[in-house]
């Protein structure tokens, strides 16, 4: 029986293996029949296939195309450079403060209450990338390393002329500006100069040369523009040059940043898509025609969220005129007082009004001032015209220019009363607030300008008076000067030299130009803001 089973087991298994190897047979026939010699597969048969053509149609042209083709070879891409500095402007001082680059962050100019902006509210370079890009006011990013920053702009003379946004070019060593007809090449662009900027607006006019005419944008009047029109976004968004964003008016008249630093921005609000270096271009109504300057975006995650802001071009047509003028800068009127906005209905009736402006503060030595204005007087009218708000004011007396006589109607004690005030520059009566001097570089001294690399004014009287002696107000520190090097940063008060004070043009004047290279100098300095912090002592070897 075992031999059986044994012959039995044998045939059975060669059953099996002849099985398998007819399957293998079968499924190696079927793979050569599908699969060539070298294993590639056979080419299959479409010969049934029809090609695809290409329509020779066109979609009729709208207003966005006809407009985008009109507006766009006008539009510009702005680059900046800033180069390496020794020092950090706004470095922290001893005392754990931040050193000003500006002494003012209170009111200021007929108005204001001194609010910094809601920090949703950011323009692209100063606080888009959380205040770390050049050429923004305040920017406290690494300045040991050279940086470039993008924007845009728009040519409004067929010479060169272009009107971009003051944070584009603030701060930049050197500005190139690209055609739209230029090549797309790594060439940064043509070299551009500044020829004036307003921080109040935030435009800035710079120019190219150029041997030929440029083509230019329609200026159109921003006061007739209406909530619900379309409008178009032109600009270099992300480095994407020439790019077209469309969207309608959602507000007007919007203010974003509260008190005296959004006194004179009023702006557009828009839903056109706007993003980084959008920043200076144009926003375009049906007519192909410029209403607005993009300036600001309100974002909660650095990137478009459906709210942005322009400048009018009312506004920038009136500031651009100034900036060309033979002084290259924007005057505005001024008589010298601040007030705080929206105050409660219960002031109003404590005080007797329900219209006009609350006097907070009077400049001393200002047109109020001589006009005989005090605080918790309630201005009313201008030359017979009805206060509405703050606003209405700074708008009305802003645009006189300094020299006017006006009628200011006011209530003192519920008491009807008129003075006759004489409109003073806004600049002159704030200049210690501002930090910002009303003298030529040429006037500051060339000793110190070349000696230390600093230009610097007098400190005002009631500086003097806070800081409880006088001294010397920074304006200026030319990067990479032995001043920059020792950490003198603009908005600083030097109070003494060498332990000689310097508390008037004459002495500081007489003890720089006795300095000489080699020589120890040493700087006992002030904040002007926080006078408690007392001096600091800042020096080195004048090389």
């Amino acid at each position: 029986m075992s031999a059986f089973f044994v012959r039995l087991r044998k045939r059975r298994l060669s059953f099996t293996f002849a099985a398998l190897a007819a399957v293998s047979a079968v499924v190696l026939m079927a793979s050569y029949a599908t699969y060539g010699v070298h294993g590639q597969s056979k080419k299959n048969d479409s010969s049934d296939a029809t090609p695809l053509k290409v329509p020779d149609t066109t979609v009729a042209p709208n207003n966005f195309v006809k407009i985008a083709k009109e507006v766009g070879p006008a539009v510009v891409n702005i680059n900046t450079r800033t180069l390496p500095k020794q020092t950090q402007r706004g470095a922290m001082n001893p005392h754990g403060r931040m050193q000003p680059n500006n002494p003012d962050d209170g009111d200021q100019g007929d108005g204001g209450d001194g609010q910094g902006p809601d920090q949703n509210f950011q323009d692209f370079f100063n606080r888009f990338f959380g205040g770390q890009v050049p050429g923004g006011p305040g920017g406290q990013g690494n300045q040991a390393q050279e940086r470039d920053a993008l924007g845009s702009g728009f040519i409004v003379d067929s010479k060169g002329y272009i009107i971009t946004n003051n944070h584009v070019v603030d701060g930049a060593d050197e500005i190139y500006v690209k055609l739209s007809t230029d090549p797309d090449t790594t060439d940064p662009g043509r070299k551009a100069r500044v020829i004036g900027v307003d921080k109040a607006t935030d435009l800035a006019v710079i120019k190219i040369d150029t041997d030929k005419l440029l083509p230019t944008v329609k200026l159109g009047n921003s006061d007739n523009a209406q909530v619900g029109e379309w409008v178009i976004a032109i600009g270099s968004p992300f480095a994407l040059s020439k790019t077209v964003t469309a969207g309608i008016i959602s507000a007007k008249d919007r203010t974003i940043e509260p008190g005296a630093s959004g006194q004179f921005q009023h702006f557009i609000q828009t839903d056109a898509a706007i993003n980084p270096g959008n920043s200076g271009g144009p926003l375009v109504n049906m007519n192909g025609e410029v209403i607005g300057v993009n300036t600001a975006i309100f974002t909660q995650s650095s990137g478009y969220q459906g709210i942005g802001f322009a400048m009018p071009s009312n506004t920038v047509a009136q500031v651009y005129n100034d900036l060309i003028s033979p002084s290259h800068k924007v005057v505005r009127g001024s008589i010298g007082i601040s007030f705080r906005e929206g105050l409660s209905a219960a002031v109003g009736r404590v005080y007797g009004f329900n219209h006009g402006v609350l006097v907070q503060e009077v400049r001393q030595g200002g047109p109020a001032d001589k006009a005989g204005i005090q605080p918790r007087d309630i201005i009313v009218s201008i030359d017979g015209r009805e206060i509405k708000n703050g606003d209405d004011l700074v708008a009305d007396i802003a645009s006189r220019r300094p020299g006017t006589t006006i009628r200011l109607g006011y209530v003192r004690d519920g008491k009807q009363m008129t003075a006759t005030v004489v409109v003073g520059d806004r600049d002159k009566i704030f200049a210690d607030q501002l930090g910002e001097s009303n003298q030529s570089p040429s006037d500051n001294g060339v000793s110190s300008e070349t000696k230390l690399g600093i230009t610097v004014r007098e400190v005002s009287p009631q500086m003097a008076d806070k800081m409880g002696t006088g001294g010397m107000l920074v304006l200026t520190v030319r990067p990479g000067s032995f001043a920059d090097q020792q950490g003198l940063a603009p908005g600083l008060a030097i109070t003494r030299i060498n332990k000689q004070p310097v508390a008037t043009r004459s002495q500081f004047d007489s003890v720089v130009a006795g300095l000489h290279s080699g020589q120890d100098v040493v700087f006992e300095v002030m904040d002007p803001k926080h006078p408690e912090d007392g001096i600091n002592v800042l020096g080195g070897t004048l090389p």
